[in-house]
């Protein structure tokens, strides 16, 4: 085999390699019954108001100020070690049938970086009472579009 064959083909494996990788990395770790919908959570706000739910956006701060679901505490973005540190320290004292409820909305799924990493950090905390809020394009289009309340600031 000649060396410019054998340089396109390990280059044609490199490719492939890397959309192989990159599809797990935006493969989600969560089953269906590991999502609430938008409606079901929305009828849920009384719970997280009085402590029964704890709902946690754990995306960027900027996104949490411009606005956030009602009784949900800020974490940090998950993405980032600090952030993932912020939501494990928010959680630790909780029993681990604790009702959680996690969000982000900064973005589509497949480009999110901070649902997936705070899902594998709740699971692996051993909490087992914890749901994805289902909205897989963003907030604006998935909750506050739909009409469900929103607050503003910290």
């Amino acid at each position: 085999m000649s060396l410019l064959r054998r340089l396109v083909s390990a280059l044609i494996l490199a490719m492939l390699a890397g959309v192989t990788l990159g599809a797990a990395d935006n493969a989600r770790p969560w089953a269906p019954s590991d999502l609430i919908p938008a409606a079901q959570l929305n009828s849920q706000l009384p719970a997280v108001k009085a402590g029964k739910i704890v709902l946690i956006q754990v995306g960027f701060l900027m996104m949490y100020k411009m606005g956030h679901i009602p009784g949900s505490q800020y974490a940090g973005a998950a993405s980032r070690p600090e952030g993932l540190a912020a939501l494990k320290k928010l959680v630790a004292n909780l029993p681990r049938n604790q009702q959680i409820v996690i969000y982000c909305g900064c973005c589509p799924w497949n480009d999110c970086p901070n649902i997936r990493p705070a899902f594998r950090a709740l699971k692996e905390m051993g909490f087992t009472n914890f749901k994805v809020l289902d909205i897989p394009d963003r907030l604006g289009t998935d909750w506050t579009a739909k009409g469900f309340p929103i607050e503003k600031g910290e």
